[in-house]
């Protein structure tokens, strides 16, 4: 099935495979109970805004997810059309010519897939981490897609990929981590004035190893457009490691949530973000 969507989707003009994905989500989505939990992050975080505006966001939401759907079994299609817009080029410079590690974070905005395309383009060879999906034919095909993105290697998230990173960290070498998804065991931090357990690993890994921490996001800008901008976090440097680390955490947090208030339909509102 999963061929066969990729099939077709070739077939159809990039633009409108992507707008044909996005308004089936749209139509579909709301029918579903991840909808009902949208709707209740929404009006938590705009308290200001009527039923109407919170509904129009979490529809205009749902086609986004809908298109980087879509968008993420056209990656290639996307690079050849040249649709990305890069404004990381010299902090990317800067992070390789320092010779030090370097920890990205990026959130699910925009399309998150690209997030890592301009690090393949300055010569940055990355690692990654994803989550292992069920049906272990669907997930060796997507391993198999995105894999000349993480050249340094895509790990499947379990409990030594911990490790792993940490050595690449340690030897000087990148990785990208998504930091925006609820950790259980994670720093109670705020985010759109409430609190959410969030990972402290970026950080930890940045301040454990003299590692630069940078924040990276894609944000659309119409259609099947995109831009990428990153920015360096501030890790403070005193005697006490966890406390340097925590309010590293709350840094990334900070400039994810003044992200998110930018363009609000573009993030994922129907995960489990505060618990």
């Amino acid at each position: 099935m999963l061929r066969g969507l990729i099939g077709l989707l070739h077939l159809l003009p990039l633009d409108f495979g992507s707008w044909l994905m996005g308004t089936l989500w749209r139509l579909i989505a709301p029918r579903l109970r991840r909808h009902e939990r949208a709707i209740r992050h929404l009006r938590a975080a705009y308290p200001a805004k009527d039923a109407a505006e919170i509904e129009a966001m979490a529809r205009a939401m749902w086609m986004q997810l809908g298109r980087t759907f879509a968008e993420s079994l056209m990656v290639e299609r996307i690079i050849r059309a040249q649709r990305i817009e890069n404004k990381s080029g010299l902090l990317l410079e800067a992070m390789k010519s320092s010779g030090k590690g370097v920890v990205f974070v990026s959130l699910h905005t925009g399309n998150w897939e690209l997030v890592v395309l301009p690090t393949v383009d300055s010569g940055i060879k990355v690692a990654g981490v994803y989550q292992r999906l069920k049906n272990p034919r669907v997930d060796d095909y997507v391993s198999l897609v995105r894999r000349d993105r993480y050249p340094r290697g895509l790990f499947v998230k379990g409990a030594d990929v911990g490790r792993k990173l940490m050595r690449i960290v340690r030897e000087g070498g990148a990785i990208a981590l998504l930091a925006d998804l609820r950790d259980r065991g994670g720093l109670s931090v705020p985010f759109f004035d409430r609190p959410a357990p969030s990972t402290v690993f970026p950080a930890l890994l940045a301040r454990g190893n003299d590692a630069s921490l940078v924040a990276a996001r894609v944000i659309r800008k119409q259609g099947v457009r995109f831009l990428i901008e990153a920015e360096a976090i501030e890790i403070p440097q005193t005697s006490d490691r966890d406390a340097d680390v925590a309010e590293a955490t709350r840094n990334i947090h900070r400039l994810f949530e003044k992200w998110v208030r930018e363009y609000p339909e573009q993030w994922m509102w129907a995960h489990r973000r505060w618990g």
